[in-house]
């Protein structure tokens, strides 16, 4: 199951981007969004981390969590109240965290 998948499945709406570029465009057409999903490696000009900080900057309340399977991140490293989910994880981890992390 994808993680699109799992977060419909959830109940959550997922917008899926193929890369910062997108995710930082689909942010501004859709205000609403109030949290993301990120890898530290994705193609384009931005990483994961670099994302998760100028999401946070938009929007400070956006609820951010970055992921990868090849480096730990630091909290150090990511935006205030960001957090880091290490691969590989199951799908009900990662939608419990929003879940707890949204309300």
């Amino acid at each position: 199951m994808s993680t699109i998948d799992a977060f419909e499945e959830a109940g959550f709406e997922a917008i899926d981007a193929l890369d910062g570029e997108q995710a930082l465009q689909r942010l501004e057409e859709r205000p609403d969004i109030r949290a993301i999903f990120t890898d530290v490696n994705m193609p384009g000009r931005y990483d994961g981390v670099e994302l998760a900080h100028i999401a946070h900057r938009l929007c400070p309340q956006m609820v951010v969590v970055v992921t990868s399977g090849k480096m730990i991140v630091s909290r150090d490293s990511l935006p205030e109240g960001g957090h880091f989910l290490a691969k590989p994880y199951r799908s009900s981890q990662v939608t419990g965290l929003f879940a707890h992390l949204l309300n």
